[in-house]
């Protein structure tokens, strides 16, 4: 049994396995089910659908999974959403980059008021990019930067070979021309991107967050944006959804889209298939993929 929302119906249907009962959260409820799709950011309703029905796994569709956890039993599996969002959020990641760089902002407000302003521009190529957050979307950015000539920095939690440690940071940011956040809110992450770590970037520095709002401080963003220390294009913000009348709306320097990195029209498509695959691996015993260990 596979309870989730209707919009993935058509998808679903026409992938899993053949004999998987599915039901939606707009049908009657049923009193056990394998597998529980929770829609993002409905707190309300997946408490409810916790309480009531007995699941065995939680499979977001959402890489990050902080907005989930502090509602699950502790005996359910829970699995998140990576690699269902790699292509659009790197592309997006990719679009950001070039549009601080190339100013595209200035250039939209020139062309809104008739005025013609050339100036000349820096090139993408030969930038250094530090990549906070180095996992399948965190590698798709990589793949879409290289040939671009960016040098790519990664830092990840766990060092590797040719990947960095928070613990490098200190040393890393006054080196690099951008930073790309890509992380998962956890504790330790929650307001990682602070006055000082903004401090010990470059001047002039590009900082893009794709990742989750509260891993960096508004406050101090606000300040360093202010003082023309940084820009930054941002797809989540905190708080999130960013009130109306917010200073960072209006703060120079800054691009601001509304959470939509991760939406395109091939999400459907590749959520289907991904859950197609778990489901397949759950009837098979074997192993479920992204099994969510230490809270991401």
């Amino acid at each position: 049994m596979v309870l989730l929302t209707p919009r993935l119906r058509e998808e679903v249907f026409a992938l899993l396995p053949e004999g998987v009962e599915v039901r939606h959260l707009d049908e009657p409820w049923p009193e056990t089910a394998d597998f529980f799709l929770p829609p993002f950011g409905q707190e309300e309703v997946v408490r409810q659908v916790l309480e009531r029905v007995e699941v065995k796994v939680v499979q977001t569709l959402s890489a990050g999974v902080d907005w989930i956890l502090p509602l699950l039993p502790k005996e359910v599996v829970l699995c998140d959403g990576s690699g269902i969002h790699d292509v659009p959020v790197a592309e997006w990641v990719g679009m950001s980059l070039l549009a601080l760089l190339k100013d595209l902002p200035a250039f939209f407000r020139a062309q809104g008021e008739g005025r013609w302003a050339p100036r000349v521009l820096p090139d993408l190529e030969g930038q250094r990019v530090l990549l906070l957050g180095y996992g399948s979307i965190g590698k798709a950015v990589e793949e879409r930067l290289r040939p671009f000539g960016v040098e790519v920095l990664p830092v990840a939690k766990h060092a590797r070979p040719g990947v960095y440690t928070p613990q490098d940071l200190p040393y890393l940011l006054p080196q690099v021309d951008a930073v790309v956040v890509l992380l998962p809110l956890t504790p330790e992450t929650r307001g990682l991107v602070d006055r000082e770590f903004l401090s010990r970037m470059k001047p002039g520095a590009l900082l893009v967050n794709a990742g989750r709002g509260p891993v960096v401080d508004t406050e101090a963003l606000l300040a360093a944006l202010e003082e023309g220390r940084v820009r930054a294009a941002l797809d989540v913000t905190d708080p999130e959804p960013l009130p109306p009348d917010h200073p960072l709306w209006r703060a120079p320097g800054v691009l601001i889209t509304p959470h939509v990195a991760g939406l395109s029209q091939g999400f459907h498509r590749r959520a289907a298939r991904f859950l197609a695959d778990q489901v397949g691996r759950y009837l098979r015993g074997e192993p479920l993929r992204n099994v969510v260990l230490e809270g991401y």
